[in-house]
């Protein structure tokens, strides 16, 4: 049976060209979205508005097609599906006033996000398993600083923290894919 190690090391092996492209396509995606980090912000805003306006379209036609015969199925379909859009509505109308709650749910989430890759990184220790710890680490960092400036940041600080974790994110793409090289030599 083959460690989890010999698997991460054949894989990098066989497909380090792919690594390497996602993470050279990850640290261009974040420096464009750090050079622009106010214009990351409001598109991301208004991006997960029209998702949620989605869902809510969804579930109003799934409260008239599926529950009209149950009063209080329906009911209860159509309160979520009016929720959705006016959730939605909201974000897309306000992207700014939106980013400000957007701003504190993505501190929660890098907070987490830290978390969970420093859980992985330590108990799976794969390729360049350092890189990811590091990367945890910037994680983590950045959900402690979007917390403790927030909401004064709010105009910026989603897309300037999104485009330094993908940033990251594709340096620990190319360190693991720089190692793959090495290994199918």
């Amino acid at each position: 049976m083959l460690s989890s190690m010999q698997v991460d090391k054949a894989v990098f092996g066989q497909n380090w060209k792919k690594f390497l492209l996602w993470g050279i396509a990850l640290v261009i995606l974040g420096a464009f979205a750090i050079s622009a980090s106010f214009f990351t912000t409001l598109m991301t805003v208004v991006f997960i508005g029209v998702i949620i306006f989605m869902a809510g379209v969804v579930v109003v036609i799934d409260a008239v097609t599926f529950w009209h015969k149950s009063v209080s199925g329906f009911f209860f379909h159509a309160l979520m599906g009016i929720l959705y859009l006016v959730v939605g509505i909201t974000l897309i109308v306000n992207p700014l006033e939106g980013s400000v709650s957007l701003t504190f749910l993505l501190g929660i989430l890098y907070l987490t996000l830290g978390i969970f890759r420093l859980v992985y990184s330590l108990t799976h220790r794969t390729l360049q398993w350092g890189w990811s710890v590091f990367n945890a680490l910037i994680s983590l960092l950045l959900g402690v600083l979007i917390l403790a400036n927030w909401p004064a940041s709010s105009l910026y600080i989603i897309g300037l923290f999104v485009g330094i974790d993908l940033l990251f994110s594709g340096w620990v793409y190319i360190m693991g894919a720089l190692a793959g090289r090495a290994l199918s030599k």
